[in-house]
């Protein structure tokens, strides 16, 4: 007979507070108004072209919502908090998550920084990020060609000579690549020893950095997605970032952290689409009322609002449980695999409730349709998450 297994540790995880500080909510105002006056009336131009939003990304980084989190230290806000990453988040992606996606690739470049990096590289790295009045775009470097759920076979080469390390290898899909100042660029030691021998570096642009192909994407076109070529970069000893095969490591400590924040960034995009299709549904008359009286499209709105509702739920648990310093790995992967299906869930439900008009571009739904889209893929796909959370069940 099975017996309930019930630690401290689950105890606590099943008692967040639900109540945001009063200075949460004050960045929640912000975001929100930087969402609906500076994203939201651009959104649909910056998507149509494919064009990087420097405007944007500019204002934002003046009102610090790039760098809050940053240490005080370091030029940041301080606001060290996982809950407040995801409520800011989840507004920006609300938004536009193209925009978003732009501006939070410099946070994902400075998260390893934080969990890793020695003072000295903090200090001079996160400063320059931080700088409110220079912009200064970061990038995480990764994903290859043929290195992406199975990051453990990158090609990517680092090899170790006097004063350094020299770099070789081609880095794919990255957020912000080319136009970046500064990457973490995650190279093999030695391929054979797969995740053993993964390296972590601080890569500076002027470094040899070189852009390669800008992606053409179904959506987040906002964002700038691309090749990055390194070819003999050399990179100084002190750029190391943590130790020699600590690379795989830092790179799922940073997930644990970031998973989260596309959790958030899902529930943005799907809650940016429920308002929408409700308003429209209250609007809309067919068979001489309102269409959302029809129990088909009455029952669809009430099963899109508690999937978002749950979505949150799980998203601010695990940011709860990362700012209580508890193990996270399979309560990010839950929430970011819940979010990312209910976002493409609930965006394809409001483009079906809106009909013929949902599908044309006069509308804002089919956006969010296709920007749902990559929530389920980046940061490990829905069906990496469920090898994380079956791994972490059974302990296999």
């Amino acid at each position: 007979m099975l017996t309930e297994h019930r630690t401290a540790t689950n105890v606590e995880a099943l008692a967040p507070h639900f109540d945001l500080s009063a200075e949460q909510k004050q960045f929640q105002e912000l975001a929100h108004e930087f969402a609906e006056k500076e994203m939201r009336p651009v959104a649909p131009d910056y998507d149509e072209r494919e064009e990087f939003p420097w405007d944007v990304i500019k204002k934002g980084n003046e009102l610090g919502l790039i760098t809050y989190a940053f240490p005080e230290e370091y030029g940041g806000a301080g606001v060290q908090s996982a809950v407040t990453n995801v409520v800011v988040t989840e507004e920006l992606a609300w938004g536009c998550a193209g925009i978003a996606t732009a501006m939070g690739g410099t946070g994902l470049c400075a998260t390893p920084i934080m969990i890793a990096g020695n003072p000295t590289q903090k200090t001079k790295y996160l400063k320059r990020l931080a700088d409110t009045k220079k912009l200064s775009l970061g990038a995480y470097a990764i994903t290859e060609p043929n290195a992406g759920s199975d990051v453990a076979s990158m090609k990517t080469t680092a090899k170790k000579v006097s004063g350094g390390y020299v770099l070789n290898g081609t880095k794919q899909f990255i957020t912000n690549g080319g136009l970046a100042d500064v990457y973490v660029v995650f190279a093999t030691l030695d391929p054979s020893q797969r995740a053993d021998g993964i390296t972590a570096f601080i890569v500076e642009k002027e470094m040899g950095v070189q852009p390669g192909k800008k992606e053409k994407k179904m959506g987040i076109r906002a964002s700038h997605t691309a090749q990055i070529h390194l070819e003999d970069v050399f990179v100084p000893e002190e750029n190391l970032l943590g130790e020699e095969g600590e690379g795989f490591l830092i790179a799922m400590r940073t997930f644990e952290h970031t998973r989260p924040d596309v959790a958030a960034m899902a529930i943005g995009v799907a809650r940016a689409a429920f308002e929408y299709a409700m308003d429209y549904a209250q609007q809309r008359e067919q068979f001489g009322k309102p269409i959302a009286r029809l129990q088909a499209i009455g029952f669809m709105l009430a099963d899109m609002a508690t999937e978002i509702d749950a979505a949150r739920l799980l998203t601010w648990r695990s940011a709860w449980m990362l700012d209580q310093g508890l193990p996270v790995n399979k309560e990010a992967s839950m929430a970011k695999r819940f979010a990312a299906d209910t976002a493409m869930k609930v965006t394809t439900d409001a483009v079906q409730i809106l009909g013929g008009v949902g599908y044309m571009r006069d509308y804002p739904v089919e956006k969010w349709m296709r920007d749902a889209k990559i929530m389920q893929i980046f940061e490990g796909t829905s069906q990496v998450q469920r090898v994380v959370i079956s791994r972490m069940l059974t302990g296999w």
